[in-house]
């Protein structure tokens, strides 16, 4: 099994390249590094997190997909789709709707062989600008992580939200 794929399903906290901006993301399925997720980003308990999903099988089976996922996977988007069960993820998104990517960047590989769903959230303190390099990310966030992998200076923007087909302003 590959390192980083062993790192994910340890629940290990990653930075790491997305074909937008730099994310801060773990295994979704662990409650304990989610919420270290939170408590670094000094983010609201309440507020929900997007995850990047291992496959379209996956969110077909958690997610009603009111859309045609190959048209947005993988890309820059972010599709809020209504959960199955309320109680799904309950963790990341505490509603009936939950945040789903599937971005195209090379760190996608390793979410998808280890088969579990990964939070996607920006690099920053909440409320704060996002990152497109390392060096932009408060060290006080660097030394809280496990994993950080650097891919130099990324040109994007924060994910395109879609939900019911539509674009969603920020």
């Amino acid at each position: 099994m590959d390192k980083f794929v062993k790192e994910i399903l340890k629940g290990k906290i990653f930075i790491y390249p997305t074909d937008t901006i730099y994310g801060l993301g773990c295994n979704a399925d662990n409650k304990d590094s989610v919420e270290k997720i939170k408590q670094i980003k000094e983010r609201d308990r309440d507020k929900p997190l997007s995850v990047i999903a291992p496959d379209f099988k996956w969110i077909e089976k958690n997610c009603l997909v009111d859309v045609e996922l190959s048209k947005y996977f993988p890309g820059p988007y972010t599709l809020i789709l209504r959960k199955k069960d309320k109680a799904f993820l309950s963790h990341v998104s505490n509603t009936e709707f939950i945040g789903i990517r599937i971005p195209a960047c090379d760190f996608y590989e390793n979410i998808k062989k280890a088969r579990v769903p990964f939070i996607t959230t920006s690099v920053n303190l909440s409320g704060e600008s996002f990152a497109k390099s390392i060096g932009e990310i408060s060290r006080s966030i660097l030394n809280k992580v496990d994993v950080i992998l650097d891919e130099g200076k990324l040109n994007g923007t924060p994910s395109t939200i879609i939900k019911d087909g539509k674009e969603i302003s920020r």
